[in-house]
């Protein structure tokens, strides 16, 4: 992380997709900054006021006053280089550069299940909340709950996590270090004494109107292999969040409810439609998101000493026959779903097997 990279987000005109592609064409803030404006509009396609807003540092001024008032406030930043940034988020055709994060940072790289819901919890989907993030965590030890720490669902599924030792991050639609709802400042800083974290993307000199939740929402969906609805009535944003998962290729679920209650509407269409898998138990979710809770592995010969993978692990690190190898390469060779060759880069680059690039490409370590 370097003062360019906050730098870069802070350019005006340059909007979450641009900074992607740029990243993509020049694979690091530094050598974007480093570039001159035809190399800029040439390599990238950029507009050349946006490309000359690059060259001129226009954004070096609100980095370096955004990179004291994260140190004042003891906030981590995080960009998409960094190793300790969230391996899946990364792989999305929009992920936000730099992630500002208070608490532990390492949690971003746990086995993340997001679990969202509405609002309007019912006194059933408290149970089910904390039944199922309670079986999870006796069965997956480095589990670790994402949502939205908004009011219902996510602060019951939060709350769950805490109360049975396992790790929750909160997804927040505001600049950190305050929270959105404020009376879950609470919730937050025991999220973060408990070894979560806060994440959000928003610096401190956004201007808030009130316009980010569904920007939030694609976090949420997109830092997780698969994404648990709770309870929905016939739309709201849990809906939305459930859309944006299974584009970027995550596995849906859902909990079925009675066709007379108005918090199972959206679930239940879900499942009709076949939009989400109808999921009830923890052993449900385990196997729909194909987790390996067995104590042993299959050793993993070429992963260097001290690693260990599964079979699935160790037939798809075969496929690395070159230095490099992109994200459309790896699934020709290995013939595996979007979703599960997700899944299994992520715990190859979690056991240290396999380093994420610049532009979806991939490296056997």
């Amino acid at each position: 992380m370097t003062i360019c990279d906050l730098a870069l987000t802070m350019t005006p005109g340059l909007g979450v997709k641009g900074t992607v592609h740029l990243l993509e064409c020049f694979g690091s803030a530094d050598e974007i900054f480093a570039a001159t404006l035809e190399e800029i509009v040439a390599r990238a396609a950029l507009r050349e006021d946006v490309a000359r807003r690059i060259v001129r540092r226009e954004g070096m001024r609100a980095a370096e006053r955004e990179a004291e008032y994260c140190r004042r406030h003891d906030i981590r930043m995080v960009a998409s280089t960094d190793e300790e940034y969230p391996p899946l988020l990364r792989l999305t055709s929009d992920y936000p550069h730099v992630l500002y994060v208070r608490g532990n940072v390492g949690a971003l790289k746990l086995r993340t299940l997001s679990m969202v819901g509405t609002r309007e919890i019912s006194p059933s989907g408290h149970t089910l909340c904390d039944r199922l993030v309670g079986e999870l965590a006796c069965r997956i030890p480095d589990l670790c709950i994402v949502s939205g720490l908004a009011y219902g669902v996510d602060a019951a599924c939060h709350r769950a996590a805490l109360a049975c030792g396992a790790r929750t991050v909160a997804v927040v639609a505001n600049a950190l270090p305050d929270v959105t709802p404020a009376p879950h400042r609470q919730l937050a800083e025991q999220i973060v004494a408990e070894g979560g974290a806060i994440v959000s993307e928003l610096h401190s000199q956004t201007r808030q109107n009130g316009a980010f939740f569904l920007a939030r929402n694609r976090i949420v969906a997109a830092m997780s292999q698969g994404l648990v609805v709770v309870e929905s009535p016939a739309a709201g944003g849990s809906l939305a969040t459930a859309a944006m998962a299974d584009g970027y290729d995550r596995t849906v679920m859902a909990l079925p409810g009675r066709a007379t209650d108005m918090v199972s509407r959206g679930t239940n269409n879900l499942i009709r439609n076949h939009k989400a898998r109808l999921v009830m138990t923890a052993d449900d979710i385990i196997e729909d998101m194909m987790w390996d809770t067995s104590a042993t592995a299959a050793p993993a010969g070429n992963a260097g000493s001290g690693i260990t993978l599964s079979a699935a692990e160790a037939t798809l690190l075969a496929c690395f026959t070159e230095g490099e190898i992109d994200r459309d390469r790896l699934a020709d060779a290995s013939g595996l779903a979007p979703g599960e060759l997700s899944q299994l880069l992520m715990e190859l680059e979690m056991k240290g097997a396999v380093r994420v690039l610049p532009g979806r490409r991939y490296e056997k370590v």
